[in-house]
């Protein structure tokens, strides 16, 4: 791969990361950047430490896009949601406000209580603050993970683990849509971990000179999206795939 396509992956890759990574930190950094950031009390810059490399500044402007600066996959995402939608990893709420300026009915849902502040004063209605995997009040038709919002599983344990979780929160037919990439392009110059699935990447945030704990973030390859779906009784659907090798599904169960 050219060393230009391989930036813009990196690229799409922190970004995509940011988005909903507040999940299993002890410290919710990525929640206080958010909530200076919409407050406009702090211009303290947001980072990310990987193993592949030095730090990486994540713009935290990201959370709070319109409408008409998602790119394609995310369009097609929000297109496709139906009946009660319930955003997991929501962030900001900014694809959750979307949907509700729809007239659609959206929970969002989000771990970090500080970026459910900002949602809640963003005009979000219905705003939960909770692990998704200790949620069970309600019932939806659509589940939606955005910006690799899948990566809060950890590891393909914690993906089927998810599976399990999601066919107890969707109603009958119900779906469930979320986006991932291939990130295999950043092992191109060395082997593939063989103690670990390559898409398991362990990460920290900065903010403000404190650093989170280390925690896990998974990234999906579509073939072994599709088998670990199929064996736990999910048919899945590709919809669309962009040039940076990101990929958005609709899953349902069968």
């Amino acid at each position: 791969m050219r060393k230009k396509s391989v930036q813009r992956n990196l690229d799409a890759f922190f970004i995509n990361f940011i988005f909903v990574a507040s999940y299993f930190i002890m410290i919710d950094l990525p929640g206080l950047a958010i909530k200076n950031f919409y407050n406009k009390v702090s211009r303290g810059k947001l980072y990310v430490h990987d193993t592949f490399g030095p730090r990486v500044e994540m713009p935290i402007s990201v959370y709070f896009r319109n409408e008409k600066q998602l790119p394609i996959l995310e369009k097609k995402a929000l297109e496709l949601c139906k009946g009660k939608v319930l955003d997991i990893g929501a962030g900001a709420g900014s694809h959750a406000l979307i949907l509700q300026n729809k007239n659609m009915s959206v929970v969002g849902l989000e771990i970090s209580s500080a970026a459910c502040e900002v949602m809640v004063n963003r005009g979000l209605k219905n705003v939960i603050c909770e692990d998704v995997f200790k949620f069970n009040n309600e019932k939806f038709d659509t589940l939606l993970l955005l910006m690799n919002g899948i990566g809060l599983c950890g590891n393909l344990d914690g993906f089927r683990k998810f599976l399990k979780k999601a066919q107890n929160l969707l109603n009958e037919n119900g779906i469930l849509l979320f986006d991932s990439s291939d990130i295999s392009y950043m092992y191109e110059d060395g082997e593939l971990p063989k103690d670990k699935y390559y898409g398991e990447v362990a990460c920290r945030y900065e903010y403000q000179k404190q650093l989170t704990d280390w925690f896990n973030w998974l990234y999906l390859d579509q073939e072994t999206l599709k088998n670990i779906a199929s064996e736990e009784g999910w048919i899945s659907e590709l919809i669309y795939e962009d040039e940076n090798d990101q990929y958005l599904v609709k899953l349902q169960k069968v």
